[in-house]
């Protein structure tokens, strides 16, 4: 029988779960959970705002679930969707000057619990983490892309 703490997906699902979870708590002060501060970044990243096909896209969700959390932060008075100045059928999702704030002070807090679970790694070990996951989330025809 294999052992799963040799087998990567295990430790990339556990390892998610764990921040997740560090996050979310960290998070609750501010009135978030993680997927919603990510739509919130992406949000306010965006200077006129992103669609909710690209959040989807970006995030790795469903459509559906998207616009659950653009709602859930719209009522919240977070984000709002504005037209799109290019295609007059599209809504954007942009960043609220109230979200800015929440964003801010969130920005801390989702940091807090991100180090809470890997705070035991140096700097280094930190980067290289860092990293891994980014090629490995980029995944082999964007990870050619660049070598090219």
């Amino acid at each position: 029988m294999p052992d799963l703490t040799d087998d990567v997906g295990y430790l990339l699902t556990r390892a998610s779960g764990l921040v997740v979870r560090a996050t979310n708590a960290a998070l609750a002060d501010v009135g978030l959970r993680v997927r919603q501060y990510s739509v919130l970044v992406l949000a306010d990243d965006t200077r006129d705002g992103i669609s909710q096909r690209d959040l989807a896209e970006v995030l790795g969700l469903d459509p559906s679930q998207v616009v659950a959390l653009v709602d859930e932060l719209a009522a919240a008075g977070l984000v709002e969707r504005r037209p799109s100045p290019t295609d007059r059928r599209q809504r954007l999702v942009a960043a609220t000057a109230q979200g800015v704030r929440v964003r801010r002070r969130a920005d801390a807090a989702a940091a807090a619990g991100v180090q809470r679970q890997i705070g035991d790694l140096s700097a280094g070990e930190q980067q290289t983490l860092r990293g891994l996951l980014q090629r490995v989330v980029a995944g082999p025809d964007e990870r050619a892309a660049a070598a090219s």
